[in-house]
């Protein structure tokens, strides 16, 4: 019999913040993938090892985790002021489905070293030494991310002494500003607080009813009280992801707050809708010993947060979330801000699984409506393997 060749794929694999994926640059993938379609999510789903029915992604380079099962296209961009075009794929594990409905936060630390390593920045706005700006436009929610990135000698500075909760090692700090971050493709034509309110009274059969404060702000989020739901906002990963009742219930609380949302028009819609939104649960500051083992005590946080991703509970926080939980603190009223003691202000430390995170908004009322205009927080990122992909030439 006739056997098909491999083929391979110019590709980068890279970690950004507590998230991991395979970078392409737009130019490099086969023809029939350079565009959005079928071929393009076969293509990707068989680089990452999916849909894999024994959840492991063995046959690829995905971790098996909603973290390391991801997806990111680079090309220069076409809008005006911007320097890329940025395009993130959340990559089911054991279904055939590729997720473009947002952004990831944290590989957006990894856009800008990609894209200035790729040859897809204009030398003349890269320094030799110093700070590299890079402006990136975001695709998958149209929305403008500014990456800082460290320069030295001519060459992306990627060792350092920044340390980020929920990575093991050290590297060099990555500034990122998302501007505007309000997701204003996302529901209700755009409102940061679709359902108008900033808390609601969200009703779950099987739950209860619960307040919740439902936010489009760098990923719809919803977020309601741990104590609501029988949690005390400690919790480590193991809590939750080994108790398939409260999985299923997440579950649920997500689907008819997204039907609240507008984001799906049925509750049958939630299940290929796996990457948005997101569900988090938030508490008043307490002490917990995180998963490495540190110690986080209540002084350390402003408020604990604890958010579940592609059906799981995350191992640290999600840029996204992060962002969105920045965005809520602003702004007086909200269920985040209120754990965290209410009132006015600019920046919220939270704590996660495992540790702490510090992020920044600019939140104003305008006529009644709260904006933000940008939200700042730091990561890291670091080339991790370069070269080529393989994948069968008949897989897409």
């Amino acid at each position: 019999m006739a056997h098909v060749p491999q083929i391979k794929i110019p590709a980068t694999y890279m970690r950004g913040g507590t998230s991991k994926g395979v970078f392409f640059r737009l130019q490099d993938l086969p023809a029939s993938a350079q565009q959005p379609g079928e071929a393009r999510d076969k293509l990707l789903m068989r680089v990452i090892g999916s849909p894999d029915p024994y959840a492991k992604q063995i046959d690829g380079m995905g971790g098996a985790t909603s973290s390391t099962s991801k997806t990111v296209i680079v090309a220069k961009s076409s809008k005006p002021g911007h320097d890329v075009d940025y395009l993130f794929g959340q990559v089911a594990i054991d279904k055939a489905f590729v997720d473009w409905s947002g952004n990831c936060g944290n590989l957006s630390a990894a856009v800008g070293p990609f894209a200035i390593s790729g040859g897809l920045i204009d030398p003349s706005r890269v320094p030799d030494n110093g700070i590299a700006t890079v402006r990136i436009w975001q695709a998958n929610i149209g929305k403008t991310i500014i990456a800082h990135v460290p320069m030295t000698n001519g060459h992306v500075q990627e060792t350092g002494d920044f340390e980020l909760d929920g990575v093991t090692f050290p590297a060099a700090e990555v500034q990122l500003e998302f501007l505007d971050p309000a997701a204003e493709e996302e529901g209700a034509g755009g409102a940061m607080f679709p359902t108008g309110n900033l808390v609601d009274d969200l009703e779950v059969p099987g739950v209860g009813t619960l307040e919740a404060t439902m936010i489009n702000a760098g990923i719809p989020t919803i977020f309601v009280n741990a104590e609501a739901i029988g949690y005390t906002g400690t919790e480590l990963q193991d809590a939750i992801n080994s108790d398939a009742a409260a999985l299923k219930k997440f579950e649920t609380i997500r689907a008819y707050g997204a039907l609240r949302m507008g984001l799906i028009k049925s509750l049958d819609e939630i299940a290929t809708r796996q990457h948005t939104p997101k569900i988090a649960f938030v508490a008043k500051p307490a002490g917990y010993t995180a998963s490495s083992g540190k110690r986080v005590e209540a002084g350390d946080v402003d408020v604990l947060v604890r958010a579940m991703s592609m059906g799981k509970l995350h191992h640290a926080m999600m840029g996204t979330a992060a962002v969105a939980i920045g965005t809520a603190a602003a702004i007086p009223g909200t269920l985040v801000n209120l754990a965290a003691g209410g009132g006015e202000r600019s920046a919220v430390r939270f704590g996660h699984p495992s540790g702490t995170l510090r992020v920044g908004a600019e939140a104003r009322q305008e006529n009644g409506d709260w904006t933000v205009t940008k939200a700042i927080m730091s990561r890291s990122a670091r080339v991790l393997m370069e070269g080529w992909v393989r994948v069968p030439g008949d897989a897409f």
